[in-house]
């Protein structure tokens, strides 16, 4: 895989480059991906590149207004000091000007049809491609699988930290290693669990993927949420791992939607003793300010510990981001499934698209 950090500064000079990014956000103050994005175009405006941005935002089935990435300008013009074009379409030429956001990549059905003429029309835009869109990997879109194929390819900055910050916690990670896993579904979490088993001392579980967990206990959890095709998986990795389950929670409605004190207890001891924490979802409801305390102490917990801390998730990164922990742990990353696929030793269709390209 060639890389943007190992290129001279006479590289691209002139040149126009598409860079996928991923700007899926709600809004501007969703910081975390946006703010990742911006040290790669930044390097190419620097080498006096001609910089094309390529995002999707939402699953839209067609053009609705309320998807656009229009929003997105005054954002990208603050942070990069210059004027930034948005595209409505996709010319058959590139206007004069430096830095260009084309429309939601989704208003085109080639885009998730993985299409190659789509993504002809996007490389007749420029002369080389750049994927920064760790988040977005693991999809087979033409942004990401195709345009690799049609021009010459490289790792942007932000996914290149994300492979080998992932890949050393994968292969390398200091002992002992804890891994934290919540969030809703464990078919979602299950390669990771199986892959992280020899290496990891302690799986601590929340959230909706601890329910399915207590439910394979046969401890009574009310009307909480479960995957039950997953129960017979759920049963077996209990007896063969040192997966730690809720001891207590916090109800609502005969719904577990927290983990309660006694369990949090456990889950800081866990913490205070681990060189490598791996964190991947929130362990309650944690969007109702009633359900959070469980994933706020833990987030502290993990702030205040010496471990080298990796943490992925939109909707964890987005609660440490509003504590304002983010300098506190060692990692963010910006990809939530992607994170996942990537942690359970899978091939991101994005990723081999520009290994196959080297």
């Amino acid at each position: 895989m060639r890389y943007l950090s190992g290129l001279d500064k006479k590289q691209f000079k002139g040149e126009v480059v598409l860079v996928r990014v991923d700007f899926n956000v709600e809004d501007i103050h969703d910081a975390l991906r946006l703010e990742a994005s911006l040290p790669t175009i930044k390097f190419l405006r620097e080498r006096c590149a001609r910089v094309v941005l390529l995002s999707h935002r939402g699953r839209p089935k067609r053009r609705e207004p309320k998807e656009s990435l229009k929003f997105l300008i005054p954002y990208l013009q603050r942070r990069l000091a210059e004027h930034v074009d948005f595209l409505t379409d996709i010319p058959d030429c590139l206007p004069m000007g430096n830095v260009f956001l084309i429309e939601n990549l989704r208003f085109w059905s080639g885009e998730a049809a993985n299409d190659k003429n789509f993504a002809r029309r996007l490389a007749n835009l420029g002369e080389h491609y750049v994927n920064d869109a760790f988040a977005v990997d693991h999809r087979a879109n033409a942004s990401i699988t195709q345009l690799p194929k049609l021009l010459p390819s490289y790792s942007g900055l932000l996914l290149e930290k994300e492979i080998k910050t992932l890949g050393e916690v994968m292969k390398r990670p200091k002992q002992p290693l804890v891994l934290i896993l919540g969030g809703a579904k464990v078919s979602d979490k299950l390669g990771m669990i199986k892959y992280f088993l020899p290496k990891t001392r302690t799986i601590l579980l929340g959230g909706e993927t601890a329910n399915t967990f207590l439910a394979a206990k046969k401890t009574d959890i009310g009307r909480s949420e479960i995957e039950k095709h997953m129960l017979p998986e759920a049963h077996k990795l209990l007896k063969e791992s040192e997966i730690i389950t809720p001891t207590d929670w916090v109800m609502d409605k005969k719904k577990i939607l927290d983990i309660g004190p006694k369990t949090i207890e456990r889950f800081k001891k866990e913490i205070a003793g681990a060189a490598t924490i791996i964190w991947n979802g929130p362990l309650g409801r944690f969007e109702n300010p009633k359900f959070r305390e469980g994933s706020r102490a833990i987030a502290r917990a993990i702030a205040s510990s010496k471990a080298f801390s990796v943490v992925g998730g939109g909707e964890t990164t987005e609660l440490i981001l509003q504590l304002g922990l983010e300098k506190k742990f060692s990692f963010l990353s910006t990809g939530g499934g992607a994170m996942l696929e990537f942690l359970s030793g899978k091939k991101l269709p994005g990723v081999e698209a520009l290994e196959n390209r080297s």
